[in-house]
């Protein structure tokens, strides 16, 4: 009975040791996420490629020497974004992430069908100002939803061999992420209805 207290007492004293240590360590790590370590590296609504990784350096960790790899630092309060991303020879992908660093979309080349990807991200409220278009389709026009006005986009492109890295790192380079210069139209209203005409006046008797 002794022992089993003994256990249940160190228990706690450990969990909440574990706990304290987790809420002093939390401010730091807090301002070492992705989004905080590519700030001085990247800069904000545009493409720009980073350094191929190696054993001694990796501007993120687990990067893969066989891709390619390029960074759109995006903020959406200034309007919606567009995105164009010619795709490579072997292997093209598109990941993005919230500023907590939570993915919420993905697309690759084969599921695009395109030699460009190209899509519209903006935040719900944006794509909710949008106009009501018969004509315009999910095929025509793709159009992601970010659940965050900040954010990155991870853009990938694979090298299969080392002497086509060069070719994977000019696809990227062609790439462009930047604020729509045109306006966002908002949803046009019905006009009220006009007031109905005023009767005849009656003609006068003789």
């Amino acid at each position: 009975m002794i022992r089993l207290l003994l256990t249940i007492l160190a228990g706690v004293l450990l969990g909440g040791v574990v706990h304290l240590v987790s809420v002093l360590a939390l401010p730091r790590i807090a301002s070492q996420d992705a989004y905080s370590r590519l700030t001085p590296m990247t800069k904000l609504n545009e493409v720009t490629q980073l350094p191929l990784a190696d054993p001694s350096h990796s501007p993120m960790p687990l990067m893969d020497p066989a891709f390619a790899v390029a960074i759109c630092r995006y903020d959406l309060s200034t309007g919606p974004l567009k995105l164009t991303v010619p795709v490579s020879q072997a292997y093209t992908s598109v990941s993005f992430y919230t500023r907590n660093e939570v993915a919420y979309y993905a697309i690759n080349d084969r599921s695009a069908g395109k030699k460009v990807i190209e899509l519209d991200l903006m935040t719900e409220a944006q794509h909710n100002e949008l106009p009501e278009d018969e004509e315009i389709t999910a095929a025509d026009r793709l159009i992601i939803d970010s659940p965050t006005s900040t954010g990155l986009i991870l853009l990938k492109a694979l090298a299969p061999e080392p002497g086509l890295m060069p070719q994977a790192q000019a696809s990227l380079a062609a790439s462009s992420c930047k604020v729509q210069t045109e306006p966002v139209a908002a949803k046009q209203e019905a006009p009220p209805p006009l007031p109905a005409p005023a009767p005849p006046p009656a003609a006068r008797k003789r």
